[in-house]
């Protein structure tokens, strides 16, 4: 009987779920760790427990590599059609998931890695672990993972054009300035990275903050943002009536009139 090999890894802490890519070399994605990676976002939706998503690379040298070449060399036409499709589904999940997701980039993070981070709601980086870019173009195709699209809303249509097609591999600082990556930390070590990250996701779930409400804001503008303008307020107004039904908001209330800090549930 054959065995599944494990190329994605979870773990739940104090309302954070962890997801960890976990394949030599890279970190690289193949069609198995896609479809673990779907596998491990649906089950994040499921569970109650989780309040917030943190998605990173094993190791410290890679977040993730992009795509597995010797896979996709030995695939034919159809296959890799069929697996862009696939990734594409998996990491709209992400979006689509009314809970945060933030990408812990400990390495390097290029081709459909940095596609992966793309996806994820806040990019964190640690500096002087690794460099980002796009650079499929050396390979004679496009980054398919919806690189082209994200990258091109991330920044300018123009810097995403010349970025993808001069293939140009960067750093984090230049990252953070161009808006794909929204913070980078200086660490001592990759763990006290990673240990601060957990405090950071920790920072969106209860006590802290209603998590509904950091998940509905986030829903509000990834389904809003390419909507026409009165149709996505009209998206707005439903999510907030969601929210005014729930205990959190009630609390949040209470605890502003009060002059104390809310005491959120999660409901």
């Amino acid at each position: 009987m054959e065995t599944t090999q494990t190329l994605v890894n979870t773990s739940v802490k104090n309302g954070v779920m962890t997801i960890e890519l976990s394949f030599d070399p890279g970190n690289c994605y193949t069609h198995e760790m896609m479809v673990q990676l779907d596998s491990a976002i649906l089950k994040a939706r499921f569970d109650n427990d989780v309040q917030a998503i943190v998605i990173r690379g094993a190791g410290e040298k890679f977040f993730c590599a992009g795509a597995d070449i010797n896979m996709l060399k030995k695939a034919d036409p159809t296959f890799k059609y069929y697996f862009c499709l696939h990734a594409n589904e998996t990491l709209n999940r992400f979006e689509h998931t009314p809970k945060i997701v933030i990408a812990a980039l400990n390495g390097h993070t290029v081709g459909g890695g940095l596609e992966i981070a793309m996806a994820a709601d806040i990019r964190i980086a640690r500096k002087g672990s690794g460099k980002v870019g796009l650079p499929e173009v050396n390979l004679g195709v496009l980054p398919g993972t919806g690189g082209t699209q994200r990258l091109a809303r991330l920044v300018n249509k123009s810097q995403a054009i010349e970025l993808m097609v001069t293939a140009e591999i960067f750093g984090f600082e230049k990252a953070a300035e161009l808006g794909i990556v929204n913070q980078v930390w200086e660490t001592a070590t990759a763990q006290e990275f990673f240990d601060k990250i957990q405090a950071y996701a920790e920072s969106f779930c209860p006590p802290n903050k209603a998590s509904k409400a950091v998940g509905r804001i986030k829903r509000s503008v990834q389904s809003g943002a390419d909507l026409p303008f009165e149709s996505a307020l009209a998206v707005e107004r439903e999510l907030q009536q969601l929210l005014f039904q729930g205990e959190d908001a009630k609390e949040g209330l209470a605890a502003y009139i009060e002059k104390r800090p809310g005491k959120f549930t999660g409901k």
